[in-house]
């Protein structure tokens, strides 16, 4: 790839300055898996550049976790030690932004038992509650970008050589991050002005419920009051602007986890804890899951969906038009960044606080009150396609065309 150093300064530089939009003296965290360590140095300088007083890095190796998830005493997979409670503790205290780089290969967890996977999630997600209250409520700046990992990337591109597969990905990524562009901060600006015309439509309309209709699909849901529509932009606690996805397509709110009735199925595979699940349907009633299918995963969809305090309800509504660049693209990423991007998508479990007015101040019962779900996993699935309508209910009964054959209609 021609310029390759220069675009990954380029991006580097798109995610530090416009993404995070890091502040003079703020404290940074990267994760990133080991293979990424390249591309972290530019972005650990890039942070720097822009005033950052610290950055840390937190690097994480799938090869090294599988092992352990296979091998390690069950003591030594649910005991949260007390050091990683005090990192947890100081991110939250000094408002830490988290960058989290994803690159890992979407079947590299493939073969690790359901159940040792399902209590190491369960017991990550229960003990770093608090740090995901405080992502979840904006209290931090936080945003999700991938690097192009190569067992990632030959998964995605089977039929290319590995480095031109590698390359591939790089390509999208930087295709869909717009890095390709003369002014890539500019074109971000403009594509989230894009986004918040349709949220504010979303936003003075306050329908009480959407119907959603496609083949396999059949739902309706409910919208809390007062519930508030986002796209691509939020602010955080100290009102500082960021962008919590790199790539994203998607004007996203939360239902009111009590109603939900009907089904849906997937149109798109989930990458889900490094296991791959397709052909998912699921059936809801009176705002529970019901029942769960898969034609691959169904173990982990079942431990997902009904071992999970919160996971039998739904925490997020997204809406994607069908014809976004990633969905264009006809590529399946096997990774829910971008995939959700192409897609209309639900997610199983919590809510984020600012999804329903005043919702980052309200206490966790007040929120559960107001119809926002609390769970311990939020994992978003696609449900959208070019066959899809979507219809907004009033309080009156009447209906409003949203999406007509996977498109915007309002």
């Amino acid at each position: 790839m021609e310029n390759f150093e220069n675009l990954l300064k380029k991006y580097a530089h798109l995610l530090i300055k416009r993404g995070l939009n890091v502040q003079k003296g703020q404290i940074l965290l990267i994760n990133a898996e080991v293979e990424q360590v390249v591309f972290t140095r530019l972005l650990v300088a890039e942070a720097y550049a822009q005033g950052a007083g610290h950055v840390m890095v937190q690097w994480t190796d799938q090869a090294i976790e599988k092992e352990e998830l296979l091998h390690a005493e069950e003591k030594f997979l649910t005991e949260i030690p007390d050091y990683v409670i005090a990192r947890m503790n100081y991110q939250i205290e000094n408002r830490v932004s988290r960058l989290a780089l994803r690159s890992i290969d979407p079947d590299g967890l493939a073969g690790v038992p359901g159940d040792r996977m399902a209590m190491v999630v369960k017991a990550a997600s229960q003990a770093l509650a608090p740090l995901r209250e405080a992502t979840q409520s904006n209290k931090v700046s936080w945003l999700v970008a991938a690097a192009a990992g190569q067992a990632w990337a030959e998964k995605v591109f089977p039929d290319l050589a590995p480095e031109a597969a590698l390359e591939a990905l790089w390509d999208q990524i930087f295709k869909t991050c717009r890095v390709y562009e003369a002014d890539p901060i500019q074109a971000w600006i403009d594509h989230e002005e894009r986004l918040e015309s349709k949220a504010a439509i979303l936003n003075a309309e306050q329908f009480t419920a959407l119907h959603y209709q496609a083949p396999g699909t059949d739902l309706v849901l409910g919208l809390p009051e007062n519930h508030h529509w986002e796209s691509a932009g939020s602010r955080n606690e100290a009102g500082d602007y960021f962008l919590a996805n790199m790539p994203t397509e998607e004007v996203f709110s939360a239902p009111d986890y009590r109603r939900a009735d009907g089904y849906v199925t997937s149109t798109k595979p989930l990458s889900y804890n490094g296991t791959i699940i397709e052909g998912i349907k699921v059936h809801f009633q009176d705002g529970q899951i019901t029942q769960v299918e898969a034609s691959r995963g169904q173990e982990t969809l079942e431990k997902l969906v009904f071992e999970n305090r919160g996971a039998r309800s739904l925490g997020e509504v997204a809406l994607v038009p069908h014809q976004s660049p990633i969905s264009q693209s006809g590529i399946i990423f096997y990774n829910t960044l971008f995939d959700e991007n192409a897609s209309n998508h639900l997610a199983i479990g919590s809510a984020y606080a600012f999804s329903v007015e005043g919702g980052t101040e309200m206490t966790v019962e007040e929120r559960q009150e107001a119809g926002l779900n609390q769970s311990d996993v939020h994992v978003d699935f696609m449900i959208g396609s070019g066959e899809m309508d979507i219809d907004g209910i009033r309080p009156d009964g009447s209906r409003v065309p949203i999406f007509r054959q996977g498109e915007w209609a309002i």
